[in-house]
């Protein structure tokens, strides 16, 4: 746990899983806190197109053991930039279907620019630095997706 700005520890919670998540059963724990004015989600889904290529499904793999470790450390370096007081990487692994959810981010804090500002730092940071394969298929041919310039250029913006 990390401390926060008003004397709190963040509360973390990082979950690699084949199962799906509830948006509505997380935001329900990251928004528990009365002190928290401010709670910011992101949830990625499964789209049908990729680079102008139609996709019937995505199958990710991942690292055991590395990959946890990875959205941990990327946890607490938002804890310890933004007063942060809950937050929660889901993601899943394994075959997907278009329109499941894929990945769950949630924040919480006592103001919105914090709550904001950390969730895009997770997903970007997440994107580019957690080991995690993208395996698309159109129903007739598989292909491994290459990481994005864009997701790098994100990522960039955060450096310190």
């Amino acid at each position: 746990m990390i401390a926060t700005s008003e004397n709190k520890q963040a509360i973390r919670k990082v979950l690699v899983q084949t199962e799906d998540f509830s948006v509505a059963d997380e935001y329900a724990l990251i928004a528990a806190d009365a002190s928290d004015g401010a709670v910011v989600t992101f949830a990625g889904k499964v789209r049908d197109f990729n680079d102008g290529s139609d996709v019937t499904d995505l199958t990710l793999e991942h690292y055991p053991g590395m990959t946890e470790s990875v959205l941990k450390q990327i946890s607490v370096e938002a804890c310890e930039r933004w007063p942060l007081n809950n937050v929660t990487i889901i993601h899943r692994v394994g075959t997907m279907a278009l329109g499941e959810q894929i990945v769950f981010i949630g924040v919480s804090s006592a103001h919105r620019k914090a709550a904001f500002a950390g969730c895009e730092f997770l997903i970007d940071f997440l994107k580019t630095k957690a080991p995690f394969w993208k395996l698309e298929s159109n129903g007739e041919n598989k292909s491994w997706v290459d990481a994005r310039d864009s997701d790098e250029q994100a990522a960039k913006m955060w450096q310190k």
